[in-house]
């Protein structure tokens, strides 16, 4: 039985040595895998390992299919995912443009330069995603983009410059949590796509912005705090399933221990029972 219990016992704390190393091996084999090449963003810089926090901004996109077709039910939250990526060129694309023409700094102009046209080759890709399907785009900014396009029209030097930076970081901060819940949580292909397409012109939006150093961050909103009650609610739901390793420390779960030292007083029994029957 102890020799049973032992083996056991080896066997699955084998099992859990084994595993971290071989996640590791995994994670090496796909860092060394290069990205595709020719995706649909072939304009942005593709992705390339580095520590200089100037380096190119990655390109994940690159790997996703250049041609998707419309499968998957479409949700009153894609629709409106696709209408506000149509409604953000829309104005960012004539802020763009005065910040090349009013721009007080070559910084500014220059930031004006790249976010224009991109927003442009975006906006080509949300009008193939609404044609495809069946989504109806509106023709100018909503409301609030009119305003600040006004307040941009009537602003100049430094005062054109803050409000143009300003304005354009505020949105694309705001958009972000929208990319993640639909690039997450939508069952549609091409609007899984025009997500993650829209993320990445996103990033290197906010990136050009924040170069500008305009960007006063002791004024942007905080992020909510994290709920404890959720990470709790997660624990519990982990140890139900019963899963090997606990949320919280990495331990072993007892459930499953006990499964294997039943397993091996069973085994012990067994054997014990056939050595002293007679024959």
């Amino acid at each position: 039985m102890a020799a049973a219990v032992t083996g056991l016992t080896g066997v699955l704390l084998g099992g859990l040595v084994a595993a971290p190393g071989l996640a590791a091996a995994a994670d090496r084999v796909t860092a060394a895998v290069p990205p595709v090449a020719g995706g649909p963003l072939g304009h942005l810089p593709a992705a390339r390992a580095s520590a200089d926090p100037k380096g190119p901004v990655p390109n994940p996109i690159e790997l996703l299919p250049s041609d998707p077709s419309p499968n998957g039910a479409v949700t009153a939250a894609d629709r409106d995912f696709v209408i506000k990526v149509r409604l953000a060129g829309l104005w960012e694309m004539p802020a763009s443009q005065m910040a090349v023409d009013k721009g007080t700094t070559d910084r500014i102009k220059q930031i004006g330069q790249e976010i224009g046209p991109q927003h442009k080759v975006l906006d080509a890709m949300d009008r193939r995603a609404a044609e495809q399907l069946g989504i109806a785009l509106p023709d100018e900014p909503n409301t609030d983009q009119k305003g600040w396009l006004r307040e941009m029209e009537q602003a100049s030097g430094p005062q054109f410059d803050r409000i143009y930076i300003d304005r354009l970081r505020a949105a694309h901060g705001k958009i972000f949590p929208a990319i993640g819940i639909i690039r997450s949580s939508t069952r549609n292909d091409v609007v899984r796509q025009l997500a993650a397409q829209a993320n990445a012109f996103v990033m290197t939006h906010m990136t050009l912005l924040e170069s500008s150093g305009l960007v006063d961050y002791q004024s942007l909103p905080q992020a909510p705090p994290p709920a404890p009650a959720a990470a709790a609610a997660q624990a519990a739901e982990t140890a139900k399933k019963g899963t090997l390793y606990s949320s919280s420390g990495g331990r072993i779960n007892p459930g499953l221990v006990w499964i294997v030292l039943g397993a091996a007083v069973l085994a012990g029994a067994y054997s014990t029972v056939r050595l002293i029957r007679p024959r």
